[in-house]
């Protein structure tokens, strides 16, 4: 085991088990990576979600931030306090006017997005205005907002993210 715990914030309509995280987390426990998957079920409050992700990490590990959709909204968030190594970001539902947090400080950790162009949910441009904004990695594929789709491309670059995390 190396001394990484990888936080799982599932979407709003989702749950702590869903198909993106199970596969996903496969990959990160194959590399040696503890992880453990936040059950927002109780709550569609955003910013009810980041107060149970603040309270849930472990301050003794180094911190990688998973989240989709909303899920991506309370990881960014929450980021500002947890101060982790590296964020995976799942078609971000952040810049949206019913969402309270519209601004996120600039970090020197890596975040890599993904989004789709086909997505309906949340505008793939809130992605592209963040990575600019940011300096991060971003892809933009074709699929929709549940990236249902992109089970493949997704691992590999979830698999190709963790690996430089460890170099």
């Amino acid at each position: 085991m190396n001394n990484y715990k990888i936080y799982f914030s599932h979407g709003k309509d989702t749950g702590p088990e869903g198909i993106k995280i199970s596969y996903l987390r496969a990959i990160a426990e194959k590399l040696e990576f503890e992880t453990e998957s936040i059950d927002y079920t109780s709550t569609k409050n955003p910013d009810k979600r980041i107060e149970i992700l603040v309270n849930s990490f472990e301050k003794s590990k180094k911190i990688i931030l998973y989240g989709s959709s909303m899920g991506a909204y309370v990881s960014l968030s929450a980021s500002e306090i947890i101060m982790p190594k590296a964020l995976f970001l799942l078609a971000p539902a952040i810049y949206l006017p019913n969402y309270k947090i519209q601004s996120f400080p600039k970090t020197n950790v890596p975040i890599t997005i993904i989004h789709g162009r086909n997505d309906t949910v949340v505008p793939y441009q809130n992605s592209i205005k963040f990575a600019e904004k940011h300096m991060c990695e971003l892809h933009i594929i074709n699929d929709n907002h549940s990236l249902s789709n992109s089970k493949n491309l997704i691992s590999y670059i979830f698999e190709e993210f963790l690996k430089k995390i460890l170099i």
